[in-house]
């Protein structure tokens, strides 16, 4: 799908109306918000993960072979603050014999290698387990900042380890002037009906192509990648990003994203950055994971759910449910995972909503 293409499908997919001025976006985001079916099914359950002098973030879910349930989660240090993920983060290992029984950290996995794409920081996991392996998909940077984020890949044939970790990235970013020109991360993998391996990334522009598409600079987007072997070579999609809300104005964005095929359609969740605000949760669905419909509510705020102390001056993101996961049995979700700021530490840590 060649760009023009993509921004005229973009259109009406997502609004089921040509948009013209900022004005006509606002009435429509103030008058169609839309619950989708998946928001009315959460439970909440409750925090887990609440780890004395750490902040916890993106745990990611999976049953083991052992029939418990293992969680794979980004932590750094308190002393660091919240920025702490994008230079000191490692990604640690939780077991629980039940999603709603408690997890106990068992170790950490992956720490930052000197020397190699993910010599900084490991974050944003994302456990997927095919043909009797676990691989661990995953961001790495080198230098403490963004302009290096690269997706990884570690790989094991029991969820206790050991994992091997490749030592390069799947995915790099684009030429100067590419959509993707900045980064790669938030990776999302999806093993396509026709057996292929489909992963989803998020990134960013630069300025060339602001300038080229009269969009706007850094604006997060999602983009595909599809290789015959879970492991790669990964080759990007031509018609990428597809999903992108620059056009829309007024900076609007998501991150976060999962997908998952169910029912005959691809679905995907992810975190809203300004389509409806920047609370919610978003859920989109396609026939065939290139084209999206406009999103639906797939999650609200914390605030909708539970009751929290009012925000401690430290934490800017306080209210929030991010990094959506899910825990799948039998090709269905069953458990959301998400992270939020708080907690009885007052840095952040796991939540999770039973789907009923």
């Amino acid at each position: 799908m060649k760009r023009r293409n993509f921004i005229k499908t973009a259109t009406t997919s997502f609004l089921s109306a040509p948009l013209i001025t900022n004005g006509i976006i606002a009435n429509f985001h103030n008058g169609s918000q839309k619950e989708s079916e998946f928001v009315k099914k959460l439970k909440p359950i409750g925090r887990i993960l609440e780890e004395e002098g750490y902040y916890v973030w993106c745990n990611t879910p999976v049953y083991g072979k052992d029939g418990k349930i293992h969680v794979f989660y980004s932590r750094w240090l308190d002393k660091y603050g919240m920025s702490g993920w994008i230079s000191k983060c490692e990604i640690a290992h939780a077991v629980a014999d039940s999603p709603e029984s408690v997890f106990t950290h068992v170790e950490t996995i992956l720490k930052p290698r000197p020397g190699f794409f993910d010599a900084t920081t490991c974050h944003n996991p994302h456990i997927q387990f095919h043909d009797g392996k676990y691989y661990l998909f995953y961001m790495g940077n080198s230098n403490g900042r963004t302009n290096t984020k690269r997706v990884g890949l570690a790989i094991a044939d029991d969820v206790n380890g050991p994992w091997e970790r490749k030592d390069t990235p799947l995915l790099e970013t684009g030429e100067p002037g590419a959509w993707d020109d900045h980064c790669t991360t938030n990776p999302a993998l999806l093993k396509h009906p026709n057996g292929q391996f489909w992963l989803y990334y998020k990134s960013w522009n630069n300025k060339e192509y602001e300038e080229a598409t009269g969009g706007i600079r850094g604006n997060r987007k999602y983009g595909l990648a599809i290789a015959d072997k879970i492991e790669g070579p990964y080759i990007k999609y031509d018609g990428n990003p597809v999903i992108d809300f620059s056009y829309l104005g007024d900076n609007q964005q998501l991150e976060d994203a999962y997908v998952w095929f169910e029912n005959d359609l691809f679905k995907l969740i992810a975190r809203d950055m300004g389509f409806y605000n920047h609370e919610y949760g978003l859920l989109f669905k396609s026939k065939d994971g290139l084209n999206w419909n406009k999103p639906e509510i797939a999650y609200y705020e914390t605030g909708h759910y539970f009751e929290q102390p009012p925000k401690p001056k430290h934490l800017n993101r306080y209210g929030r449910l991010e990094r959506p996961q899910l825990l799948m049995k039998n090709g269905k979700p069953e458990y959301l995972f998400t992270t939020s700021q708080g907690g009885k530490y007052n840095t952040a840590s796991g939540y999770i909503f039973k789907i009923e």
